[in-house]
């Protein structure tokens, strides 16, 4: 009798450890990409050149979104331009730019994402319906999307669902948040959708910025902050009519001065970059998202923003990156109901056959 309840203790146990490694497993998958992105870390001591000047492609057709250009990193080259282009969106969502953020000395990349709503993005001015604050471009009526013909590029004849509405535009060219570039913070709302369920970047767009991670003219080092591919009509289209080129950069290009290797931040550094990302801004909104307490940014062995390249210091605003969602979604709350359920059921069961 006692062997056969020491089996049943130890069966009870496996499936009990089973199922709240199973709940573990659902909590990681539906982490939002902020989170991820948190999780990852990218810490640079030269930031990224001003966004470049670019007409947009035509939209290809209906349920079509416009995902704007970006810098990117690559250790090996440093910065290079992610093309804008536009992506079939996943209905009834919109896309959220990612954004670099300076603080600390470092320079922090927060991956974008899609929502519901649009969050914070640094009050990055990307254009094209994204001036820094939410997006003007279009909007979602029921399960079709209607475009602003004021700030995007659709013809009526394959794209009927439109409407115009004024927008006012600014000329603000910095590619990133933080002292000496934008310094913007974010709202109540903003901080509310970063919360909200994310997906990350789609399939296509993930593919899209690898293949411009191969291309050499794409490279800041090679085109000087003017890429011959600013925008594309699909991602990794990447020659013919559909490509757009930079008309110029946004700010004169400077050389960085150093080497892409040793711009690259230590995982010490990446470690307390991490940390600074969880955290609001302090002294009256003169630190950013990723700010990292114990680091200056006037540390005479880091690169200033001034010296890099990046561009005059444009609008300032009360904003600040939301913190990502820690409350668990519906998903895990039903899977830890469920094992919870299944675990009171196991202990009545054994508590009756003891009996």
């Amino acid at each position: 009798m006692t062997m056969k309840r020491s089996v049943r203790r130890l069966v009870f146990r496996l499936v009990l450890g089973v199922l709240m490694l199973s709940v573990s497993v659902l909590s990681l998958s539906t982490a939002s990409p902020a989170e991820i992105a948190i999780g990852i870390g990218i810490s640079l001591r030269i930031g990224p050149p001003a966004l470049p000047l670019y007409a947009q492609p035509i939209c290809p057709g209906p349920g079509y979104l416009w995902t704007p250009g970006y810098w990117a990193w690559n250790d090996d080259g440093g910065y290079y331009w992610v093309p804008g282009t536009w992506v079939v969106a996943p209905v009834g969502m919109l896309w959220t730019p990612g954004y670099w953020g300076f603080a600390g000395g470092f320079y922090g990349w927060h991956a974008g994402y899609w929502g519901p709503h649009i969050g914070f993005y640094g009050g990055i001015n990307y254009g094209f319906g994204y001036g820094g604050v939410g997006f003007a471009g279009g909007e979602w009526r029921g399960g079709a999307f209607f475009y602003n013909r004021e700030v995007m590029n659709v013809n009526v004849t394959n794209v009927r669902n439109v409407y115009n509405r004024t927008v006012i535009v600014n000329n603000t060219h910095v590619a990133f948040n933080g002292p000496g570039g934008i310094e913007a913070r974010p709202t109540p709302q903003e901080e509310a959708y970063g919360r909200e369920q994310h997906t990350a970047a789609l399939g296509a767009q993930t593919e899209h910025e690898h293949a411009a991670s191969q291309n050499r003219q794409l490279f800041a080092s090679e085109n000087h902050g003017r890429p011959a591919i600013a925008a594309t009509a699909r991602p990794g289209e990447f020659s013919g009519r559909s490509v757009e080129r930079a008309s110029a950069a946004g700010e004169p290009y400077r050389e960085p001065k150093m080497s892409p290797q040793e711009a690259r931040g230590t995982s010490a550094d990446n470690r307390a970059g991490n940390r600074g990302f969880n955290e609001p801004a302090r002294n009256g909104g003169n630190s950013n998202s990723n700010s990292s307490s114990g680091s200056s940014s006037n540390d005479r062995s880091m690169t200033r923003p001034e010296d890099n390249g990046a561009g005059s210091r444009g609008q300032t605003s009360s904003r600040d990156n939301p913190k990502p969602n820690s409350k668990p979604s519906k998903q895990e709350k039903q899977a830890q109901k469920k094992a919870q359920k299944q675990a009171k059921a196991e202990q009545k069961r054994q508590a009756r056959e003891d009996r």
